[in-house]
Protein backbone atom coordinates (compact mmCIF):
# COMPACT_ATOMS: atom_id res chain seq x y z
CA UNK A 1 0.00 0.00 0.00
CA UNK A 2 1.28 3.48 -0.71
CA UNK A 3 0.33 6.31 0.31
CA UNK A 4 0.90 10.10 -0.58
CA UNK A 5 0.98 12.45 2.12
CA UNK A 6 0.29 16.09 1.65
CA UNK A 7 0.14 18.92 4.55
CA UNK A 8 -2.04 21.36 3.44
CA UNK A 9 -3.78 24.43 4.74
CA UNK A 10 -7.59 23.02 2.47
CA UNK A 11 -8.05 20.40 0.18
CA UNK A 12 -11.11 19.43 -1.91
CA UNK A 13 -12.83 16.81 -3.97
CA UNK A 14 -15.28 17.60 -6.39
CA UNK A 15 -16.81 15.31 -9.09
CA UNK A 16 -18.39 17.38 -11.88
CA UNK A 17 -20.09 19.67 -10.21
CA UNK A 18 -20.38 18.38 -7.24
CA UNK A 19 -18.45 19.03 -3.92
CA UNK A 20 -17.41 15.68 -2.13
CA UNK A 21 -15.44 16.56 0.47
CA UNK A 22 -13.21 19.60 2.04
CA UNK A 23 -11.09 19.84 4.64
CA UNK A 24 -8.79 22.76 5.94
CA UNK A 25 -6.03 22.51 8.34
CA UNK A 26 -4.60 18.95 8.00
CA UNK A 27 -3.00 16.12 5.48
CA UNK A 28 -4.60 14.92 2.36
CA UNK A 29 -3.34 11.66 1.14
CA UNK A 30 -3.65 9.94 -1.61
CA UNK A 31 -4.07 6.01 -1.24
CA UNK A 32 -2.92 3.37 -3.69
CA UNK A 33 -4.04 0.00 -3.01
CA UNK A 34 -1.69 -2.81 -4.37
CA UNK A 35 -2.84 -6.44 -5.55
CA UNK A 36 -1.36 -8.31 -2.35
CA UNK A 37 -1.98 -6.19 0.29
CA UNK A 38 -3.51 -7.07 3.71
CA UNK A 39 -4.66 -6.27 7.10
CA UNK A 40 -1.07 -5.71 8.43
CA UNK A 41 -0.47 -2.89 5.29
CA UNK A 42 -3.51 -0.95 6.08
CA UNK A 43 -2.47 -1.02 10.33
CA UNK A 44 0.62 0.46 9.11
CA UNK A 45 -0.42 3.26 6.94
CA UNK A 46 -3.03 4.11 9.06
CA UNK A 47 -0.52 4.32 12.32
CA UNK A 48 1.96 6.51 10.27
CA UNK A 49 -0.33 8.57 9.11
CA UNK A 50 -1.82 9.61 12.69
CA UNK A 51 2.03 10.02 14.03
CA UNK A 52 3.83 10.99 11.23
CA UNK A 53 5.16 14.71 12.70
CA UNK A 54 5.02 17.41 10.02
CA UNK A 55 4.06 20.88 11.95
CA UNK A 56 6.35 22.77 14.10
CA UNK A 57 5.74 23.19 17.68
CA UNK A 58 3.70 25.75 19.35
CA UNK A 59 6.38 27.99 20.33
CA UNK A 60 7.61 27.43 16.50
CA UNK A 61 11.46 26.90 17.63
CA UNK A 62 11.48 22.54 16.94
CA UNK A 63 10.28 21.65 13.10
CA UNK A 64 8.61 18.32 12.57
CA UNK A 65 7.66 18.22 16.16
CA UNK A 66 3.35 17.30 15.93
CA UNK A 67 1.40 15.30 14.57
CA UNK A 68 -1.99 15.70 12.70
CA UNK A 69 -3.84 14.34 15.94
CA UNK A 70 -1.97 16.87 18.12
CA UNK A 71 -2.93 19.82 15.89
CA UNK A 72 -6.66 18.76 15.80
CA UNK A 73 -6.38 19.02 12.36
CA UNK A 74 -8.35 16.70 9.32
CA UNK A 75 -7.39 13.58 7.05
CA UNK A 76 -8.97 13.89 3.48
CA UNK A 77 -8.32 10.46 1.78
CA UNK A 78 -8.25 9.72 -2.32
CA UNK A 79 -8.08 6.17 -3.57
CA UNK A 80 -5.54 6.10 -6.32
CA UNK A 81 -4.68 3.27 -8.32
CA UNK A 82 -2.29 4.85 -10.54
CA UNK A 83 0.12 5.08 -7.45
CA UNK A 84 1.04 1.46 -8.41
CA UNK A 85 1.78 1.80 -12.27
CA UNK A 86 4.73 0.79 -14.20
CA UNK A 87 5.54 1.67 -17.26
CA UNK A 88 5.19 -0.53 -20.70
CA UNK A 89 7.10 1.95 -23.08
CA UNK A 90 5.37 5.39 -23.12
CA UNK A 91 2.25 3.97 -21.44
CA UNK A 92 1.07 3.00 -17.78
CA UNK A 93 0.25 -0.09 -17.07
CA UNK A 94 -1.65 -1.28 -13.57
CA UNK A 95 -1.45 -4.48 -13.34
CA UNK A 96 -0.02 -4.39 -9.24
CA UNK A 97 -2.68 -2.31 -8.72
CA UNK A 98 -5.71 -4.37 -6.78
CA UNK A 99 -9.16 -5.01 -8.70
CA UNK A 100 -11.70 -2.57 -7.91
CA UNK A 101 -13.96 -4.41 -6.37
CA UNK A 102 -11.42 -5.92 -4.27
CA UNK A 103 -9.83 -2.53 -3.40
CA UNK A 104 -12.80 -0.73 -2.46
CA UNK A 105 -13.12 -3.37 0.45
CA UNK A 106 -9.55 -2.38 1.60
CA UNK A 107 -10.01 1.48 1.28
CA UNK A 108 -13.22 1.22 3.50
CA UNK A 109 -11.22 -0.73 5.94
CA UNK A 110 -8.75 2.02 5.90
CA UNK A 111 -10.94 4.70 6.07
CA UNK A 112 -13.20 2.60 9.55
CA UNK A 113 -9.71 1.44 10.71
CA UNK A 114 -8.23 5.75 10.79
CA UNK A 115 -12.00 6.71 12.03
CA UNK A 116 -12.02 4.42 14.99
CA UNK A 117 -8.28 5.17 15.79
CA UNK A 118 -8.84 9.16 15.93
CA UNK A 119 -12.09 11.55 15.34
CA UNK A 120 -14.43 10.41 13.16
CA UNK A 121 -16.00 13.41 12.43
CA UNK A 122 -12.15 15.02 10.91
CA UNK A 123 -11.65 11.64 8.39
CA UNK A 124 -13.48 12.46 4.90
CA UNK A 125 -12.68 10.80 1.33
CA UNK A 126 -13.59 11.22 -2.23
CA UNK A 127 -15.93 8.86 -4.13
CA UNK A 128 -14.13 5.95 -4.88
CA UNK A 129 -13.82 4.96 -8.58
CA UNK A 130 -15.23 8.14 -9.87
CA UNK A 131 -13.27 10.87 -12.02
CA UNK A 132 -12.05 13.30 -9.02
CA UNK A 133 -10.89 16.73 -9.00
CA UNK A 134 -8.67 17.03 -5.75
CA UNK A 135 -7.52 20.66 -5.06
CA UNK A 136 -5.01 21.44 -2.71
CA UNK A 137 -3.19 23.96 -0.76
CA UNK A 138 -0.07 22.71 -0.17
CA UNK A 139 1.52 23.95 2.85
CA UNK A 140 5.49 23.92 2.87
CA UNK A 141 5.18 22.58 0.63
CA UNK A 142 5.50 19.19 2.45
CA UNK A 143 5.23 16.21 0.79
CA UNK A 144 5.91 12.32 1.99
CA UNK A 145 5.44 8.98 -0.17
CA UNK A 146 5.11 6.32 2.55
CA UNK A 147 4.71 2.58 1.18
CA UNK A 148 3.94 -0.25 3.60
CA UNK A 149 6.71 -2.69 2.02
CA UNK A 150 9.20 -0.26 3.51
CA UNK A 151 8.03 -1.33 6.99
CA UNK A 152 10.27 -4.63 6.91
CA UNK A 153 13.14 -2.44 6.28
CA UNK A 154 12.78 -0.07 8.65
CA UNK A 155 12.07 -2.47 11.25
CA UNK A 156 15.42 -2.15 13.00
CA UNK A 157 14.96 2.00 13.49
CA UNK A 158 13.70 2.81 16.79
CA UNK A 159 10.50 4.94 17.23
CA UNK A 160 11.57 7.55 19.39
CA UNK A 161 14.51 8.63 16.74
CA UNK A 162 13.82 11.96 15.47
Amino acid sequence: MRAVIQRVLRASVRVGDDLISSIDRGLCVLIGITHDDEPSDIDYIVKKLLSIRLWPSIDGNKNWSRNVVEIDGSLLCVSQFTLHATLKGTKPDFHLSMSGEQSKVVYEKLLSQLKQSYKSERIFDGQFGAMMNVNIENDGPVTIILDSRSKKSNATTTADED
